[in-house]
């Protein structure tokens, strides 16, 4: 129900913001739409686990908002994407043979995007602060459930499953193409602490008195197709 109510406040909030722009009256504005689709890679920045990028995919949608005469252009992109990363750890705390523990992680990001012109349309920087709402980690394989994590003699891989859904990145990347086509490369990094919600959890860690902190990094390259 939380997720339904968040997915519905997002779009409330695109469609909102894209027909206020549309209907100043000052400016020539153009007014597009676009879908996107392409490729991830994720990550969690930390200190506390041994961690190891891992590939999705990400689609979603695009309100832009161009002003002729200005050097810059603005967009409202609602995105959806599928994401894996691995974290070190073993089958049990009496053996020494290490394992990649693979997570799963769904996520929906909200982006407000300042577009600088380098080459009119056709090349831009982008950059802009961006919402997140994300799933809880996922097991890709149940099986490994019980494993103990690297660094720690009872911390299970299903123990730091329940981490911050909500999260606020900041982006920056650029976008090229011709026409309604463009390519778009952008870099996500979380200002906000996505394991913060790990250290309510009152997990064992032994003697390990760190905080559990971490950021995510995701790096996306995608197609845009402008309408």
């Amino acid at each position: 129900m939380q997720k339904k109510q968040f997915i519905l406040l997002v779009v409330f909030c695109v469609s909102f913001v894209t027909v206020s722009m549309a209907q100043h009256k000052r400016y020539a504005i153009k007014n597009g739409f676009g879908i996107i689709g392409g490729l991830t890679q994720y990550d969690i920045k930390t200190d506390n686990f041994s961690t190891k990028s891992g590939n999705g995919f990400i689609g979603g949608m695009v309100a832009t908002v161009d002003i002729p005469h200005k050097w810059y252009t603005v967009s409202y992109g609602l995105q959806f994407s599928q994401n894996s990363f691995e974290i070190t750890g073993r089958p049990s705390a009496a053996t020494i043979t290490q394992e990649q523990i693979e997570y799963e992680l769904k996520v929906v990001q909200l982006a407000f995007m300042f577009h600088a012109k380098l080459l009119s349309d056709n090349l831009t920087i982008d950059l802009g602060p961006q919402l997140q709402y994300n799933s809880e980690l996922d097991l890709k394989d149940d099986n490994q459930s019980n494993f103990v994590i690297n660094g720690y003699d009872n911390l299970l891989a299903q123990d730091i499953t329940p981490i911050s859904q909500f999260n606020v990145n900041g982006v920056v990347g650029a976008s090229a193409g011709i026409g309604g086509f463009k390519l778009r490369a952008a870099y996500s990094y979380g200002f906000t602490n996505i394991f913060k919600k790990l250290n309510d959890q009152n997990l064992n860690v032994g003697g390990n008195a760190n905080r559990f902190e971490g950021n995510q990094s995701m790096l996306s390259f995608a197609l845009m197709i402008t309408f």
